[in-house]
């Protein structure tokens, strides 16, 4: 049994209250180096992720037909997650976009929800905050190291202001933040859990999302969205 990483804490959606390596082989000109540098880092800003569809689109989904409410679940790995500004899965940091869709004709609310990974091994890991994931980033496995590049080496880990920015935006772009879901809309966005230590962290894992309300305050039954159903691809 892993340790489930902040205990007692759980995701709060915006404005809600609070209840409780790169190795080379052979050196390269450095012209040449950030030439490819600066390609590459153009390439990834020119791409967004594609547009969510209604959550019953999607492989990974529990629909409740009583209730009117469908979620999904879609992680973003390798290909897909270069619209990012931070390669997030290989500081294992997994980004699950949560589409919400509701069906019904009054609106539901996810004030109180809480949004869960769920290993196979039954481990509850929650959302991370923006912080968790600064940290997680500014402190690699070998801080300090150097990686030369032609004949000035690059100093590498350490505090990053630059990549808390860059974090930031990418929590403010595509964060999920909806917290009221009007009726026959449908909503998405990103949270990023924390699944270092986890082989094949997809594989038996779920998405629970609990305390879902409708517009009495009544609380919907929880959903489970497993990953890896017939026909998901990552």
């Amino acid at each position: 049994m892993r340790m489930i990483r902040n205990a007692g804490r759980s995701y709060h959606l915006p404005g809600c209250k609070v209840n409780d390596r790169i190795s080379f082989t052979r050196k390269l000109p450095l012209g040449l180096v950030l030439a490819l540098s600066a390609g590459l880092v153009g390439n990834a800003a020119d791409k967004t992720p594609p547009p969510a569809q209604p959550a019953t689109s999607y492989a990974d989904a529990d629909t409740h037909p009583a209730e009117h409410v469908s979620i999904a679940a879609e992680p973003f790995t390798g290909s897909k997650a270069e619209f990012f500004k931070i390669n997030y899965p290989a500081y294992g940091i997994m980004p699950v976009r949560m589409i919400v869709t509701n069906n019904g004709d009054t609106p539901i609310s996810l004030s109180q929800a809480r949004i869960d990974f769920i290993t196979a091994a039954g481990d509850k890991i929650p959302a991370a905050q923006i912080d968790d994931v600064q940290r997680m980033i500014d402190t690699p496995p070998n801080p300090g190291a150097k990686i030369p590049l032609g004949p000035i080496p690059i100093k590498v880990g350490g505090k990053g202001k630059n990549r808390d920015k860059q974090i930031k935006a990418d929590f403010d772009a595509y964060g999920y933040s909806s917290i009221a879901i009007e009726p026959h809309t449908t909503h998405a966005g990103f949270f990023f859990y924390d699944v270092t230590g986890v082989d094949h962290p997809l594989i038996g894992a779920k998405l629970e999302v609990r305390e879902v309300q409708d517009s009495t305050g009544k609380q919907l039954f929880a959903f489970e969205v497993p990953f890896y159903k017939l026909g998901a691809n990552y």
